[in-house]
């Protein structure tokens, strides 16, 4: 084989090592999918008046708040899972699989890329269900093809860039629970986008940074393909700036860290 053909094969190799562990212990993307699960309902029937209402000018409207709910949750899962994914990668690393990997005859990178790839797979999957709970419960697209294309894509893109950077946690992370805990922004950083309310609703130091952090452009940019209300400029340039150079950040940081010397 060539050196292209080896590296393909490792790399489909891992990609299915990673997916025989997700499904042979399901526990933890169960686990990280019920928090949006929870808070999509929670905001619905138990907050979604009042929430509708302060953004309505005190007019409720639940279903109106649920089609600006969906594309939040929709993002904030994608933060859940690679949060997931963190853990993983520092299981492997705590419990010796990766020293062992380094002394194989196999691509080096195709053990991260295949904790990736199984990442973005499994949150993709994990995206249909939580859009499938957000029909039900009234959420109503209004997208053509071109745009449910272009939302998928950018979620996938979305999540492959968090993806590289919970495996950058979790190769620096001395165990599990380290890698739980440094990859919390991945979870809190959704609570302070637009993905409850509108950041036009926050004091103006929230509301700037609300503003630029990774999550609202994508969210504003998600939302506005599914609802076919327009996306905005500097929102899809944000969006895409934000899910490209995480992308580029994280690989480079995992690769660095995966080809340092191994911890004694």
């Amino acid at each position: 084989m060539s050196t292209p053909a080896h590296a393909l094969r490792d790399n489909l190799t891992m990609l299915r090592r990673s997916l025989l562990h997700a499904r042979r212990y399901p526990s933890l993307t169960l686990n990280v999918l019920l928090t949006p699960v929870v808070l999509l309902l929670l905001f619905v029937y138990v907050l979604g008046s009042a929430m509708s209402a302060g953004i309505n000018g005190g007019h409720a409207d639940r279903a109106g708040y649920v089609a600006y709910l969906v594309p939040g949750i929709l993002l904030m899962t994608v933060g859940m899972i690679s949060l997931g994914t963190a853990v993983s990668v520092s299981s492997d690393m705590t419990e010796g699989i990766m020293a062992r990997f380094r002394t194989m005859a196999i691509s080096r990178a195709s053990v991260l890329i295949g904790h990736v790839i199984g990442s973005v797979i499994q949150t993709m999957l994990a995206l249909v269900l939580i859009l499938g709970i957000g029909l039900a419960i009234g959420f109503r697209p209004d997208a053509t093809p071109v745009e449910w294309l272009a939302a998928a894509a950018l979620m996938a893109l979305f999540s492959l860039a968090l993806t590289w950077i919970a495996v950058g946690i979790g190769l620096v992370s001395p165990n599990p629970e380290g890698a739980s805990n440094l990859g919390l922004p991945l979870t809190m950083l959704p609570m302070l986008s637009s993905a409850f309310v509108p950041v036009g609703t926050m004091p103006d130091g929230f509301r700037w940074f609300a503003e630029y952090q990774p999550f609202s452009p994508a969210i504003e940019t998600l939302r506005g393909l599914l609802l076919g209300s327009g996306i905005g400029t500097t929102n899809a340039v944000l969006a895409a700036a934000w899910s490209l150079g995480l992308t580029l950040l994280g690989y480079l940081w995992a690769k660095a860290l995966f080809n340092r010397e191994p911890r004694q």
